[in-house]
């Protein structure tokens, strides 16, 4: 059975830009379903019912919400690809600093 893959997804917002990154470097194929922030699907508003926001990955028909979770979700599940993150735990925790960083600015910008 092959994976089905959908991105509910808006295309300015850069925490969907993330998750399109990691997607795109692991070369999953996905289907991209663009959601109206101001008058959300129902499709999001059933997976994602606490936020209601983007971006939500749907992997064979399970949502996994936010986008860190999403990039780890899919760092984990497709691991016999590069893999994001170094196997030294020093290195990896400066990765995870760079993205929490990252994160903040992000979270900055878009309010």
């Amino acid at each position: 059975m092959a994976d089905e893959v959908v991105l509910l997804d808006f295309w300015p917002s850069m925490f969907a830009m993330r998750v399109r990154v990691a997607l795109a470097e692991k070369g999953i194929e996905y289907e991209s379903k663009e959601d109206d922030l101001w008058n959300k699907s129902d499709l999001l508003l059933k997976m994602n019912p606490i936020h209601k926001k983007i971006p939500v990955l749907i992997h064979n028909g399970k949502p996994v919400c936010e986008s860190p979770i999403i990039v780890q979700y899919i760092d984990e599940v497709w691991n016999d690809r590069s893999l994001f993150l170094p196997s030294d735990p020093y290195h990896r925790a400066h990765a995870r600093f760079w993205a929490d960083f990252v994160d903040l600015v992000l979270a900055f910008a878009e309010h």
